[in-house]
C-alpha cells in the first residue's frame, strides 16, 4: 500500500444517524427526543413568543399610550429616473398607469415621486406628493408636476 493509493475522502463524510429504527440501531425508543412532553410528540411546533407556559413578555408589558400605526399615511414611491423605462410615446403618467405597466405595485392609494436618477424627456406627472428635486427635474424639461 502506498500513499497515492489512499482515498482522501475516506472518513470525511459520516453517515447521518438514523433515529427511531430500534435499539440495535443506537437511536431507538425515544429517538433522542427525551421522555414525555410536547417536544417528544410529532407535529409539535413552538408558537412565536411561547415561553414554556410562563406568561409571555408581550402580555406582561403594559399597553399604554398612542400608536400612530392606524392613522399613518403610506405612499407608493417611484424615482423620476424610473420613468425613463416607459415607452417613448407616453407623455402623461399617474398612479394607475404606473401600476398597469408594472413600475410600481399598487399597495397604497397614494403616489410620491422622488428625485432619484435623471428624467430624459418632457412628461406630465400626476401624484399626491413630489420631492423638491423631483418637481425641479420635471419642470426643468418643460413637463408638469400636478398634485392630485
Amino acid at each position: 500500500m502506498n500513499l497515492n493509493d489512499l482515498n482522501q475522502r475516506a472518513g470525511k463524510y459520516k453517515d447521518r444517524k438514523r433515529v427511531g429504527r430500534g435499539h440495535a440501531a443506537g437511536g431507538g425508543k425515544t429517538a433522542g427526543r427525551g421522555m414525555n412532553g410536547a417536544k417528544s410528540r410529532s407535529g409539535w411546533k413552538r408558537k412565536r413568543g411561547f415561553e414554556g407556559g410562563q406568561t409571555p413578555l408581550f402580555q406582561r408589558l403594559p399597553k399604554r399610550g398612542f400608536s400612530n400605526v392606524r392613522f399613518q399615511v403610506c405612499y407608493d414611491i417611484i424615482n423620476v429616473g424610473d420613468l425613463n423605462q416607459l415607452p417613448a410615446d407616453v407623455t402623461s403618467v399617474n398612479l394607475e398607469f404606473l401600476a398597469e405597466n408594472g413600475l410600481i405595485k399598487k399597495r397604497h392609494s397614494r403616489l410620491k415621486v422622488l428625485g432619484g436618477g435623471e428624467l430624459g424627456r418632457k412628461m406630465v406627472v400626476e401624484a399626491n406628493r413630489f420631492s423638491k428635486t423631483a418637481r425641479e427635474q420635471i419642470e426643468k424639461l418643460g413637463g408638469e408636476a400636478n398634485t392630485v
